[in-house]
């Protein structure tokens, strides 16, 4: 089985920051998604490709590093993807896909390269929105090394000129649609970012939106947003109490072979036993805590 790597909290560092890199490795976010996009001005693109290198290796561990590319459409993707391969990153994540054949293309780049790097997308336009189905069914793909799915919301609300509420609703089905697609070919998704990092009300309302919806962790750009994701998409001492009765009982002997069992009044089928080992396997990962 493949080990469970949590991404609760995900946090954006720009390439080109030392003090930020050097500070991102001591703080307790799931993974790090190096920057090379928007935060690196055009002038000193090739000069913070040439210290990737070094970034990258002194933040990796027990933990992913991600770099974000700029997108496919830019002069500097190609030269962007060699770097983040070269630097040894964990994953690849590439802005602005439009549909399949922009995946494919970044995939093409992975395997030119013989790179064991895994493949992020960012769906953050209308037509990878339209096409999410199709993008998701490519994790079927072996050439297709598709691992995870990054919710861009700031570009969706500019693009679509939808309202950008506190409750987002009005997002709430691209976002459902996102997850539907991933859970159908067994990815990840991750919510976008949230810009005012000292609103934390807003963070908690967005994180439990996301964990309600089914998604795995938020995109993050501060440090003091990470214990808040953190705590969110951990499982509560509840449902990891409720999953290991599952386990347990399942394991009694006069349960072997039965798909079907009574707990506590409720009949539990083989597939919420499923749903339980992947829960603990989480919280395992996670190293416990509890949800609010």
């Amino acid at each position: 089985m493949t080990r469970y790597r949590p991404r609760r909290s995900v946090l954006y560092v720009p390439a080109d920051k030392k003090r930020a890199i050097e500070k991102a490795r001591t703080l307790a976010a799931d993974a790090i998604i190096l920057d090379l996009e928007d935060a690196v001005l055009p002038e000193t693109k090739a000069e913070t490709r040439e210290a990737l290198r070094s970034a990258v290796g002194a933040l990796k561990g027990e933990r992913e590093v991600i770099v974000r590319v700029n997108g496919l459409a830019s002069p500097h993707a190609t030269e962007d993807i060699l770097a983040a391969i070269g630097a040894g990153a964990d994953a690849v994540l590439v802005p602005k896909v439009t549909g399949p054949e922009d995946v494919r293309t970044a995939a093409a780049a992975l395997a030119d390269a013989d790179s064991p790097a895994r493949l992020w997308v960012m769906i953050e336009t209308p037509k990878a929105l339209l096409s999410v189905g199709a993008i998701a069914a490519l994790a079927e793909d072996q050439a297709v090394p598709l691992d995870c799915l990054v919710l861009g919301t700031n570009d969706i609300v500019l693009e679509t000129r939808v309202a950008s509420t506190r409750d987002r609703a009005v997002l709430v089905p691209w976002f459902a649609s996102v997850v539907i697609a991933a859970r159908a070919y067994g990815l990840e998704v991750l919510d976008g970012v949230l810009n005012d990092f000292r609103d934390t009300d807003r963070l908690e309302i967005e994180c439990r939106q996301a964990r309600d919806l089914g998604m795995g962790g938020k995109t993050v750009i501060h440090p003091a947003q990470i214990e808040i994701a953190n705590r969110i998409f951990t499982p509560g001492e509840a449902e990891v109490a409720a999953a290991q009765a599952i386990v347990d009982a399942f394991a009694r002997p006069e349960n072997a072979g039965r798909g079907v069992i009574a707990i506590d009044g409720q009949m539990v089928e083989r597939l919420h036993l499923d749903q339980a080992e992947r829960l603990l396997a989480m919280a395992r990962a996670m190293g416990g805590g509890s949800a609010a």
